[in-house]
């Protein structure tokens, strides 16, 4: 365990009860626990969608949205948004332990 982890779960933990994680998630978790420590609460959709492209990359170079988020159709846009609101608030909730 590193430092990344306890943001990932998190992360994670800011999901809604409607979001649905991959199976064996714990590497993009790290991925977007970087995200967060790098743009915090200024991330974006196409941010996480850009950081799963590379953890999907090592699962299935083959998946349908490994393309850039603007050619993505509207409704696989949306996937990505509860991930980016989960990390702006874990943003929120890291910085507010910190003090």
């Amino acid at each position: 365990m590193t430092y990344l982890d306890p943001l990932a779960d998190l992360i994670r933990s800011c999901l809604p009860s409607s979001a649905e994680p991959p199976a064996n998630s714990d590497d993009l978790f790290r991925i977007y626990a970087v995200l967060l420590q790098a743009k915090g609460e200024q991330v974006t959709d196409e941010d996480v969608h850009n950081a799963w492209s590379a953890w999907m990359q090592s699962v299935n170079s083959a998946h349908h949205a490994l393309v850039p988020f603007h050619d993505l159709d509207r409704k696989t846009r949306a996937f990505d948004a509860p991930y980016a609101e989960a990390i702006r608030a874990a943003a929120r909730q890291a910085e507010h332990r910190a003090e």
